[in-house]
């Protein structure tokens, strides 16, 4: 049986009622200061880093964690703060940028389900198959380069996209992949001081692109197909959190956390050795301590 979401005060929930304006990009007032954070991110990841050597060894278990968001949300310094502790052989990050010319002549799915992650292993996608239903829907001139058979509805496709990503999150929840998707919801007035900043740094001027600059003006068309996006495929299942991204170390920390309490409740641990491999320890034990 799939595993159901936790309970939390940003999951998305499943009855169509999420609405962006009503949902926070700050933390609450009576958050820790950044240091108390700086802190419990430290300890998260430590009990993280535990959980994951056991869902390594256990082996019956996948978790894909899915990060979607705008631009200068802080994807990329969460993931790599979340998963600061892990073990690099059981654990992979994946970006998903713009497609190639072999993966338009695929269905949207196909480049992202050739990197889902084994059992035993967490597997991370920095942008994923969401684009198809978030930048393609602002800018719907992108589906010229997809080669979609004739007679395609633009008013339905979008239906039938989310269709078959909750039949494709099902599937791989029923086979053993947990799933978890996180929604960094920066402000507009946020994003801006950030752009700022690549631009006043010359350390993060690499980060910067004018491309992202334009993509502000279609920051409404944007909110809403994010809110039809979370509300048509946050499930038991495949859960989304809508996480406030305004404040990087209470965001990376409540990603953590989130985590570590679904992991812990796959109730995880380590395989068990039997009567006939035991029956052998003293033997093997006596041949190795001969070799001195």
């Amino acid at each position: 049986m799939p595993i159901e979401a936790q309970t939390h005060p940003y999951l998305v929930p499943f009855d169509d009622s999420f609405r962006i304006p009503n949902v926070a990009t700050v933390p609450p007032e009576d958050t820790p200061k950044k240091k108390k954070l700086k802190e419990a991110l430290e300890e998260t990841v430590e009990e993280l880093a535990d959980l994951q050597r056991i869902l390594y060894a256990h082996d019956h278990h996948a978790v894909l964690c899915i990060f979607q968001a705008m631009d200068a949300a802080g994807k990329d310094s969460t993931i790599r703060a979340v998963f600061s502790g892990v073990n690099p052989a059981g654990f992979q990050v994946y970006s998903f940028k713009q497609p190639s010319a072999e993966e338009l002549d695929h269905d949207f799915l196909w480049r992202t389900a050739c990197r889902l992650p084994e059992r035993g292993r967490i597997g991370v996608f920095n942008r994923s198959y969401y684009e198809e239903t978030l930048v393609v829907r602002v800018h719907p001139e992108y589906l010229g380069g997809q080669n979609l058979p004739g007679g395609v509805d633009p008013e339905q496709l979008w239906e039938q996209r989310f269709e078959s990503i909750r039949d494709h999150e099902l599937h791989l929840a029923r086979n053993g992949t947990v799933i978890l998707k996180f929604w960094l919801n920066v402000s507009l007035e946020e994003q801006k001081a950030r752009f700022l900043s690549r631009l006043d740094e010359p350390e993060k001027n690499w980060k910067f692109s004018a491309g992202d600059v334009r993509e502000r003006s279609f920051w409404p068309q944007y909110m809403a197909a994010y809110e039809a996006t979370l509300n048509a495929t946050s499930r038991p299942w495949a859960p989304w959190y809508a996480i406030p991204a305004d404040d990087k170390p209470y965001m990376r920390l409540t990603v953590a956390q989130i985590l570590v309490e679904t992991l812990k409740g796959l109730d995880l641990k380590y395989p068990t050795v039997g009567a006939k491999e035991k029956a052998r320890f003293d033997e093997m034990r006596a041949v190795l301590e001969a070799e001195d």
